[in-house]
């Protein structure tokens, strides 16, 4: 099929912005790669210090004619995500052993977990806790005795952060194993209910607990289609995984067999070998084109929107809320995951998943075929499912057509025509909206606004009765430099009770709101930040903003309202407690919302 010529154009745009950089960075990794495998060039001392502790590996390594994989884990036992991870390094070395090499813990990354920290002090670290893992991945990578490595990893910004680290060693070949979600639990439908319900006062705080118990219940992901599981989504598009990895349940023998073959592709492709294949030329334009298309037709998290540049810019690559918006008016939208319909990621796998959604958008010619992936070949391997047959793995053809239309629709017959984010533009500044869960006739919102400067004033507002008109909530100075940026998902079960109470409501914030928002219009990522004095910083009660998801536009349309001078709340409370004392260097550092400005992820030269 002919490549779709938006998918073409924006790529071609991507390539000639980005060429410089880019041009710069190829140059850098070709040099890591000419010097031959690390551990030749380490003096005995060195050597030994390495291998101290690998025990029946030792005389392997100190051969220096196998490869030795660097392991990058995030695992702890809190996330649920990242819980079966515990067991992985030992089958990750028996798998290594038994091709003749060696693997070795390479450095284990901080993982937090979003749904804990929702609207406590510590959500206020995690957006800059992505470019903490990418560093802490490259402190154990920077021991430079490693011929390959494998990340472990699946929350919010664990996996962007682990393939900032990946890019910044782009001569690595690196392969991403996941861990899978846990089983179905609670139906995501209820669980909004019981939200929704306990936030308008109808029901009990047991009841509620009851139902989150029941939503989260076991080790794996969190089976909602929130940004961990964009970010699998984003692995296979982007040939990180192996194919059809991302939604295969944990504790089972075709998971474990999965991580074996990851451990024996990764050994495949290292510079000892003849299928080398450096992470720095996987991750080039195409692929990166390849994510958003992904993300679009997935009707991903909004938080990749603020990932996906940052990633980028790691590999020389420069990317522009332009190209999300470009690309998604081609992407037709082909699932229905929750928060954009009732099913879970299970539900999704089982109908036909990944592999159905990547060989479709192929055939539409809207995802580039021609790249390099950690699996060999190009992208139509993802149209692949894993089969275990006893001990053998193997790949097969994946579902032909949907086995269930209502979660999985085929291209020719989607959803809607274009995919699940829009950019905005005006004189508030630029912005993103998701708009895959929000009905048609909420997707332009004109209202007055109701000016809050944290979460918590919204909710106090809302339980004093203070919403009875159509309104649009602004929640400002929650950009990167004035509090880190925190999710706002706390205001969800609100601003849908507002809705269904049949007011227009809308949220307009220089904050994030979840990889989990849905049916309430949000413009979200405003920038330039209030702290910055953006125009969100000059507006007051009362003045009218018109939200336009259909048009693309974010404006003020009161006049003179951005004549005034910007407020400036007093926001030292939240430069301390809970370790963000810490961060002062990453709230004073940090960029735009969406321009990799972030400390780890910073502007390409």
């Amino acid at each position: 099929m002919t490549l779709n010529k938006t998918i073409r154009n924006v790529t071609e745009r991507i390539i000639a912005r980005s060429a410089d950089s880019r041009a710069a960075y190829l140059g850098r990794i070709r040099d890591a790669a000419a010097t031959g495998p690390a551990r030749a060039h380490l003096n005995c001392g060195n050597q030994a210090h390495a291998y101290a502790a690998t025990g029946p590996d030792k005389d392997t390594l100190a051969a220096e004619r196998a490869p030795n994989l660097g392991i990058i884990t995030a695992y702890n036992d809190m996330l649920s995500a990242h819980q079966p991870f515990e067991r992985y390094p030992d089958l990750i070395r028996q798998a290594a052993r038994a091709h003749g090499a060696t693997a070795q813990v390479a450095a284990g990354v901080p993982a937090m977990c979003d749904g804990v920290t929702q609207g406590r002090a510590g959500m206020e670290l995690s957006l800059f806790s992505r470019d903490v893992i990418a560093m802490a991945a490259a402190v154990g990578l920077s021991h430079d005795t490693f011929d390959a490595a494998l990340c472990l990893g699946v929350c919010d910004k664990i996996v962007p952060g682990l393939v900032i680290a990946a890019a910044t060693f782009g001569h690595l070949p690196v392969v991403f194993v996941p861990a899978g979600p846990m089983p179905s639990g609670l139906p995501n439908d209820e669980k909004a209910r019981v939200r929704q319900e306990f936030a308008a006062g109808k029901s009990s705080r047991a009841e509620l607990m009851a139902a989150e118990m029941a939503s989260y219940h076991g080790p794996g992901t969190c089976t909602f289609y929130g940004t961990a599981n964009t970010n699998q989504m984003l692995m296979e598009f982007m040939g990180l995984h192996l194919p059809g990895a991302s939604f295969v349940p944990p504790g089972t023998p075709l998971r474990d067999a999965l991580t074996r073959a990851a451990t024996r592709r990764a050994l495949e492709i290292t510079a000892l070998g003849n299928a080398y294949c450096p992470v720095g030329q996987v991750l080039d334009e195409k692929a990166f084109v390849n994510g958003i298309v992904g993300l679009m037709a997935t009707g991903g998290s909004t938080n990749l929107v603020l990932h996906l540049p940052a990633m980028a810019a790691a590999a020389g690559i420069r990317l522009d809320i332009d190209d999300f918006a470009d690309i998604s008016a081609v992407t037709p939208l082909m699932a229905r995951v929750y928060p954009n319909g009732l099913a879970d990621v299970n539900h999704f796998h089982a109908a036909g998943g990944l592999g159905f959604l990547i060989r479709e958008l192929l055939a539409a010619g809207l995802l580039h075929e021609d790249v390099l992936t950690v699996a060999g070949g190009g992208l139509s391997a993802y149209g692949e499912e894993p089969v275990l047959a006893g001990d053998d793995l193997s790949w097969t053809p994946g579902a032909a057509q949907s086995l269930n239309d209502k979660i999985l629709r085929p291209q020719s017959a989607p959803f809607q025509s274009t995919g699940g984010l829009c950019a905005l533009d005006g004189n508030l500044g630029r912005a993103v909206i998701k708009v895959s869960a929000v009905a048609e006739d909420r997707r332009v919102i004109e209202a007055p606004v109701r000016i809050f400067h944290d979460q918590a004033s919204v909710k106090a507002a809302f339980r004093a009765g203070a919403f009875t008109q159509d309104t649009i909530i602004v929640v400002r100075f929650q950009g990167p430099g004035a509090n880190g940026m925190p999710e706002l998902h706390g205001l969800t079960p609100v601003l849908s009770v507002l809705q269904e109470r049949g007011l227009r409501v809308a949220l307009v914030t220089d904050g994030r709101m979840s990889g989990a928002s849905g049916k309430v219009p949000a413009a979200i990522h405003v920038s330039p930040e209030a702290a910055d004095g953006g125009p969100l910083a000059r507006l007051c009660d009362g003045d009218v903003v018109r939200l336009d998801a259909v048009a693309g536009a974010l404006d003020v349309l009161t006049g003179g309202a951005l004549d005034r001078p910007p407020a400036r709340p007093d926001l030292s409370a939240g430069e301390h407690g809970c370790g963000r004392e810490l961060f002062h260097l990453f709230r004073s550092a940090a960029g735009a919302a969406g321009a990799a400005a972030f400390v780890g992820g910073g502007p390409v030269a």
